[in-house]
């Protein structure tokens, strides 16, 4: 496993006293990448869509280059779909499978894996929205795997995925290995769990329910719709907040919906 503590000082796997030899194709790469910060800055669609096509042209190992054409240029979801996928291969074919086992737990403290990571994690959500569910879910647990600090926070999106493929196990599995008793995610998500484990006459199920309401007294109200949700998500909140709630809600309200007798449970032992 790589021992790389900061980020902003983290070895270039590819120069020669990094982790790995620099490959051949390193140099085009960088090329390619110094293209895409001008395209991200560009003013226009245009503008931003030719930048990436050349940068392709410089490399075709420029993940981020795939990116920006799904995300751009996509006329639909079938083609930022194979955008997507262009964008995980080039980005795998960049690091080199070596990258793969010795930066595996600080993944993303490796700058050059950034373009990858953030090709998987479209990716997967594109794979969700298009009902390919459990494909989805296993892009975000190899990223765990590789990145078990979740700088992305995909973790959250994660047991959300789980509940509505009914992995239970994996759901606890996830929170377990993620604990965290004082966010309104992950206390909520404990209640729902015991509750599709055992049922509305649970004593540890409500008890756990009423644990997660001292956390955050605003999430019962927005799930049973007693209040509204707002147009937009917040860009921020913090631990016991309105928007921590909002947050969480709007991630997990459908599968609350979804289960028979959990909001009637909700609003009987909030």
């Amino acid at each position: 496993m790589a021992q790389i503590t900061n980020a902003a000082f983290a070895p270039d796997p590819f120069a020669g006293d990094g982790l790995l030899e620099a490959p051949d194709h390193q140099d085009p790469l960088r090329q390619a990448q110094d293209m895409m910060y001008d395209a991200w800055e560009a003013d226009t669609k245009r503008e931003r869509i030719a930048l990436a096509r050349q940068a392709l042209k410089i490399s075709d190992l420029c993940a981020d280059a795939y990116l920006l054409l799904a995300e751009e240029e996509a006329k639909d979801i079938i083609q930022a779909r194979k955008y997507y996928e262009q964008a995980v291969d080039a980005g795998r074919q960049a690091l080199g499978d070596a990258l793969f086992e010795d930066a595996e737990g600080d993944f993303w403290l490796v700058l050059e894996t950034r373009p990858f990571m953030r090709a998987k994690a479209a990716l997967a959500q594109t794979l969700w929205d298009l009902g390919e569910r459990q494909e989805a879910a296993e892009h975000v647990k190899h990223m765990l795997q590789l990145n078990p600090g979740d700088n992305q926070g995909m973790r959250t999106i994660l047991k959300s995925w789980l509940f509505t493929l009914n992995d239970f196990a994996g759901v606890e599995e996830l929170l377990v290995e993620y604990e965290e008793d004082s966010l309104a995610e992950w206390c909520y998500s404990k209640a729902f769990l015991m509750f599709r484990q055992s049922g509305a006459k649970s004593s540890g199920a409500i008890r756990v329910l009423k644990h997660a309401v001292e956390t955050n007294h605003f999430v019962p109200d927005l799930l049973l719709g007693t209040k509204r949700m707002p147009k937009s998500l917040p860009p921020h909140y913090s631990i016991g907040s309105k928007e921590e709630a909002i947050i969480y809600v709007d991630q997990n309200r459908e599968n609350w919906s979804a289960t028979k007798g959990a909001l009637q449970w909700l609003a009987e032992n909030r």
